[in-house]
């Protein structure tokens, strides 16, 4: 039996007067890929931003790797777990090696700068995601795609087993979204990390990931594989819209898209 590293039981989340998340039960276990799907407003990236701990509080319980998420130390909690946000057009005053650098800080005392086992690691890490050829290059100077990169590698540079994403490839073009894809598919089946990704890419989900949760108005309306959510009248009755279904030419697996109503 897999082990499970991320278990939420009954967890219910309102920012103010406001339901977000309500009632939410799911397990993840170790190496899993899985992908939360569902509609704008469902709570997805809710449910990430509590998960880190950027958004606390609510009822019910979340664990992380056997121990209870309210227990856990900052720093020791960014060893286990490391979040990588959606884009946006902040500017980040670093070089990208500096930026990666600011991953290891789960390690370091206060004040005390990188050693050579930790700059190591860096350099490791970003010859894994091929971002060192441009380590160093200042972050503003990067395309969306090797900006998403270098996110990414940041959050490996944590050495976290499990990796949360909010929406890896929105806003990018075709070449990176392929790009990010297979490199976060490398990092779960080759390097054994545990992927949890919010996406809009239904395909994407059935593509990379062993299972998916669909949330809807706070609330799961789907956990179970990608083979059992491709169902017509599931996936219509989640996004409130028909859908054409075809077979992946090289995957032999089902795939959609949006059917248009004339």
């Amino acid at each position: 039996m897999s082990e499970t590293v991320i278990e939420i039981e009954r967890f219910t989340f309102s920012l103010g007067w406001k339901v977000i998340l309500r009632d939410i039960t799911v397990s993840v276990h170790k190496s899993d890929f899985l992908s939360i799907i569902g509609p704008n407003g469902a709570g997805k990236t809710t449910l990430l931003k509590c998960l880190t701990r950027i958004l606390s509080g609510g009822s019910g319980t979340i664990t992380v790797c056997g121990k209870s998420l309210e227990t856990y130390r900052q720093k020791d909690l960014a060893k286990l777990v490391s979040y990588v946000p959606q884009l946006d057009g902040r500017s980040l005053p670093f070089t990208v090696e500096e930026f990666v650098s600011l991953g290891r800080y789960p390690y370091l005392s206060p004040f005390s700068s990188l050693g050579e086992e930790d700059k190591k690691y860096v350099q490791e890490i970003m010859e894994l995601t091929a971002v060192a050829e441009f380590a160093g290059r200042r972050m503003e100077t990067l395309s969306g795609g090797e900006r998403q990169k270098v996110l990414i590698t940041a959050a490996l540079a944590q050495g976290a087993q499990i990796l949360l994403l909010d929406e890896p490839t929105s806003f990018l073009d075709y070449k990176h979204q392929v790009e990010i894809n297979g490199l976060l598919r490398s990092l779960n089946r080759s390097e054994g990390k545990t992927v949890v990704a919010v996406t809009h890419d239904i395909n994407n989900a059935v593509l990379s990931s062993n299972r998916v949760l669909a949330l809807k108005k706070g609330e799961t309306v789907f956990m179970g594989t990608t083979q059992e959510l491709m169902k017509k009248s599931l996936l219509e009755s989640i996004y409130e819209t028909s859908f054409l279904f075809i077979e992946h030419p090289g995957k032999g697996l089902p795939i959609i898209r949006p059917e248009e109503r004339s």
